[in-house]
């Protein structure tokens, strides 16, 4: 697997580099050699922030993780990615390389076995509004997402909220 490591207000050092390239060695049996994975290390205040973002045939693997420690966010995310790859193998078995990897024992309960699955359909009249009145209906309803109708496209939009507060907005393509 090919990393690029790259830190935000921040110098990664060779020491960190090396640790965070070993860690990562141990996703290396999921992927194709020529597989590009990217990391970004950051600090903000005591928060040590590390993102890890692997790009493979058919979608995307990403983790994040914070803590007040980078080594530990590196472990975590690690651990998170593997968790990752685990739960949902059978579904990424077309993508990733998983006839060589070596069988690994499954701890998880039967509900877990079988996926998680819908519990509750609910069904709504979806009038055309602004992006103002979504971001307006949000704050309202509480929900960290809001689907609508644009009024100005006429298409349906996905109104989301972000970890650091502010808005998201996801648009189909024309």
């Amino acid at each position: 697997m090919n990393v690029t490591i790259t830190g935000k207000n921040m110098e990664v050092t060779d020491y960190l580099r090396e640790l965070t390239l070993k860690k990562i060695e141990k996703l290396d049996k999921y992927f194709p050699q020529d597989t590009e994975a990217q990391v970004v290390m950051a600090v903000e205040k005591s928060r040590h922030i590390i993102e890890v973002t692997i790009p493979y045939r058919g979608g995307v693997i990403r983790g994040e993780e914070v803590t007040g420690d980078m080594y530990a966010s590196i472990d975590n995310v690690i651990a998170k990615l593997d968790r990752q790859i685990q739960k949902h193998k059978t579904r990424l078995s077309k993508s990733l390389r998983y006839e060589d990897a070596p069988e690994q024992p499954d701890y998880a309960d039967e509900r877990e076995m079988n996926g998680p699955e819908i519990v509750r359909v609910k069904r709504f009249v979806m009038k055309p509004m602004t992006v103002e009145e979504a971001m307006l209906q949000i704050e309202l309803l509480g929900h960290n997402f809001f689907v609508f109708t644009n009024a100005e496209t006429n298409q349906i939009n996905v109104l989301y909220t972000r970890k650091d507060g502010n808005y998201g907005l996801i648009e189909p393509e024309r």
